[in-house]
C-alpha cells in the first residue's frame, strides 16, 4: 500500500509543469541580444549547460511534450555558435569543467563552426574541445579531487570519450557520501553529496551500483540534509535532496522529508511557475527587475523542473534501485 500523502502527486504534476513550462518560455533569454548585453558571460553560459542537462532528462522523462521542443531550440542555437566554445573558457576557474560538459551535452547533430575555421567550413567543435582535453591530460586522474574526478568520469561517459577515470564503485568509495554517516549536518556540502549520487545513477535513469549497505548509509545521510535543508528554506537544496532520494531508490512522495520538500516548492512557486529564488532568504523580492527576477529564480526552478520530471514520471521499468548486482556491474 502507498503511505503517499493524499493530493501528492497532483502537486508534483503541477509543481513540475509550472517549472518546465516557465523554463521553456524565459530560458531563450540567455542567449538573445539582450541576455549577452545584461547577464555576465559565465553565469550565462553555465545556465545553458544546466538547461542542456535539463533538456538531456526532460527528453527522457516526456519526450513529446511542445516545450521541450522550445528549450531544445535554445540549446542547439548556443552550441551551433560559433563562439560559444570560447565562451567557456573565459573563466579559468571553470574552464575544463564547462568544457567537458559542453561536449558531454552536445545536442544530437550539432557540428557547429569553430570561430578558426574558414567561412562555410564545417568542424566538429565538441570532438576538437575532446581533443585537447585528453591533449591536457584533462581525461586521466592526475590529482583531481574524487568529486570532479566522478564528475570528469560522468562527462567523459557521455561524450562517449576514451578516458582513464577509475571505476564508479572506487570513485564512490572516495566521496563525501560514503564518509558521511557519522558527520554532522552542517558539515556537509548538499552539492558534493547530491551530485555524487546523480552522477552514479545517470540522474535515476540506471542502478547506482551500491551494496544494499551502502545505499541504505547514503540515503540516510540525504534524509537527514533535507530535514536540515527544509528547516533552513533552502529551495534549491531541497530540489537536489529529493531527487538524490530518488535515484538512491526511495519514494521521496513517500518520505516524510521527500513530501515535506515537494510541499515546501509548491508553496512557494510563484504563479508564473517560477521558483522565485534559491532559498526563503535569497528570494527575489517584489520590486525586482525582470532582469533580476530571471537571475533568482531560474536556477531553483530549473532543478524543481528537472526533480520533478524525473520523480513524477517513474522508473521505466519498475525496477528498485536496491543493491541490485547488474547494476553494480554497470558502473565499474
Amino acid at each position: 500500500m502507498s503511505t503517499r500523502s493524499v493530493g501528492l502527486d497532483e502537486a508534483v504534476a503541477s509543481l513540475s509543469m509550472g517549472a518546465r513550462h516557465w523554463i521553456a518560455r524565459h530560458a531563450g533569454y540567455l542567449d538573445s541580444p539582450a541576455g549577452h548585453a545584461e547577464l555576465p558571460v559565465t553565469p550565462r553560459v553555465k545556465a545553458l549547460l544546466q538547461l542542456a542537462l535539463l533538456c538531456r532528462y526532460w527528453g527522457k522523462s516526456t519526450p513529446a511534450e511542445a516545450a521541450l521542443s522550445e528549450a531544445t531550440s535554445i540549446v542547439e542555437r548556443a552550441w551551433q555558435r560559433p563562439d560559444f566554445p570560447h565562451l567557456l573558457t573565459l573563466d579559468r576557474r571553470y574552464a575544463r569543467q564547462f568544457e567537458l560538459m559542453y561536449a558531454g551535452l552536445a545536442p544530437a547533430g550539432t557540428t557547429p563552426r569553430t570561430a578558426s575555421s574558414p567561412a562555410g567550413a564545417v568542424t566538429d567543435a565538441p570532438r576538437a574541445v575532446l581533443d585537447r582535453l585528453a591533449g591536457d591530460g584533462y581525461l586521466a586522474p592526475r590529482r583531481k579531487p574524487p568529486y570532479l574526478h566522478l564528475e570528469a568520469r560522468f562527462y567523459a561517459d557521455l561524450a562517449g570519450a576514451d578516458h582513464e577515470f577509475a571505476s564508479y564503485e572506487e570513485l564512490y568509495a572516495a566521496s563525501l557520501p560514503a564518509r558521511a554517516a557519522t558527520l554532522p549536518v552542517a558539515d556537509l556540502d548538499v552539492c558534493v553529496v547530491t551530485h555524487t549520487v546523480f552522477y552514479l545513477s545517470d540522474f535515476g535513469f540506471r542502478d547506482p551500483g551500491l551494496t544494499e549497505e551502502s545505499r541504505e548509509q547514503a540515503l540516510q545521510v540525504v534524509e537527514r540534509l533535507t530535514h536540515h535543508c527544509l528547516g533552513l528554506g533552502e529551495w534549491d537544496l531541497v530540489g537536489k535532496l529529493v531527487l538524490a532520494q530518488y535515484c538512491l531508490g526511495a519514494d521521496p512522495l513517500s518520505t516524510p522529508s521527500g513530501a515535506a520538500g515537494i510541499r515546501m516548492l509548491a508553496e512557494v512557486q510563484a504563479p508564473d511557475g517560477a521558483i522565485p529564488g534559491k532559498s526563503v532568504v535569497r528570494r527575489a523580492p517584489a520590486d525586482a527587475t525582470p532582469v533580476e527576477y530571471f537571475r533568482k529564480s531560474y536556477q531553483a526552478t530549473l532543478v524543481t523542473a528537472l526533480a520533478t520530471l524525473i520523480v513524477a514520471n517513474g522508473r521505466p521499468d519498475g525496477r528498485s534501485t536496491a543493491g541490485a548486482s547488474a547494476g553494480r556491474e554497470a558502473t565499474r
